[in-house]
């Protein structure tokens, strides 16, 4: 949908890329809605007409650096505290499956801290601004 409206001369109603697209009206508004919280496309208004018209913004480094912030950066904060190992407790695990859990969460929560240390960068987080 993006490339569709970057590629057209005139804002675009929604019905209009709809059927340009073949696409669900739902699927249409949905996806234009994701679009608009990227900032990478903007409702317009067209004189003499009540439809909500669209337009691409053309700053693709924009884009790029909301959908990173979006989905990278939020991603990483909701992460933060979900993979917490309770090595401790009353009774031992029973048997290699529990080692295995274990070792699966200790692999994520390693992953988990080596990305935000990455997007926690000084370098990093100036490319995004």
């Amino acid at each position: 949908m993006f490339a569709f409206l970057y590629f057209s001369p005139r804002p675009q109603a929604l019905s209009d890329i709809q059927a340009a697209l073949g696409i669900s009206k739902g699927g249409a508004s949905m996806t234009v809605r994701q679009l608009e919280q990227w900032a990478a496309v903007r409702k317009v208004w067209v004189k003499g007409d009540r439809k909500d018209y669209y337009e691409a913004n053309e700053w693709v480094g924009q884009i790029v650096r909301n959908i990173l912030v979006d989905t990278i950066g939020k991603r990483l904060e909701q992460a933060n505290g979900l993979l917490v190992l309770d090595v401790g407790g009353d009774s031992p695990p029973a048997g290699g499956a529990s080692e295995f859990i274990r070792q699966r969460i200790s692999n994520l929560a390693g992953f988990q801290k080596r990305a935000q240390k990455v997007w926690s960068n000084p370098i990093v987080q100036r490319l995004l601004r």
